[in-house]
């Protein structure tokens, strides 16, 4: 499988794991064993308390990208910025979070759900767009949405099943934002269903 560069970010292993947890040490924890697990590209949420210690202490890691995830003002992306993000992902399509982060040389990656908020995010400048909440829309409806605006990179967010992953990349999806599918098991867990995810969505890309 050849490479998926979107800014300088390799995009093609398809996988953010997501932290959203509720204290900076069990945050930490869940990073590093994503890490320990070969996630490529981890998502802070800014509902994580210490959320920009944690980017400015994982994004020092070689093979390693960080995503400042919901990110909700100017002030989110500039803070993710100087903490080491590289990535800013939100769950909405906001005009003032998608200009702060490509003036601030970021990828932005904005949630969208209706046809008029994937026209606004394109305008906007958005590099990906992050369909959400996915398993709520469902795999039909991204693809009636997907077709007016051809050549775009799609992520899924929001409650996908491991056993999905292959109908969620034949309707066009490049990537999967996953929190709970990766976390809800524990720390101990992790690299399990880190597995579990990274086979599928390779496995599935392959045979698109």
């Amino acid at each position: 499988m050849s490479k998926e560069m979107i800014n300088g970010i390799d995009f093609s292993s398809g996988l953010v794991a997501i932290i959203r947890s509720n204290s900076i040490d069990e945050g930490r924890k869940f990073a590093q064993a994503f890490v320990d697990a070969g996630v490529e590209l981890i998502e802070f949420t800014t509902t994580t308390p210490g959320v920009f210690d944690l980017i400015e202490e994982f994004s020092g890691l070689n093979n390693i990208e960080i995503a400042l995830g919901t990110a909700m003002s100017k002030l989110d992306v500039e803070n993710g910025k100087k903490a080491g993000a590289k990535i800013v992902i939100s769950p909405h399509t906001s005009e003032e979070v998608i200009n702060a982060t490509k003036n601030a040389g970021l990828v932005s990656v904005p949630g969208v759900a209706t046809p008029t908020e994937i026209a606004d995010a394109l305008r906007y400048g958005a590099d990906i767009l992050k369909f959400f909440p996915a398993s709520s829309l469902g795999v039909n409806f991204l693809k009636s949405v997907r077709d007016p605006f051809p050549g775009n990179t799609w992520m899924a967010t929001g409650g996908v099943a491991l056993a999905d992953v292959g109908s969620w990349v034949k309707a066009g999806i490049s990537g999967f934002g996953l929190g709970g599918p990766l976390t809800s098991g524990g720390v101990s867990d992790v690299a399990n269903r880190v597995k579990d995810f990274q086979r599928a969505i390779l496995e599935s890309k392959n045979n698109s």
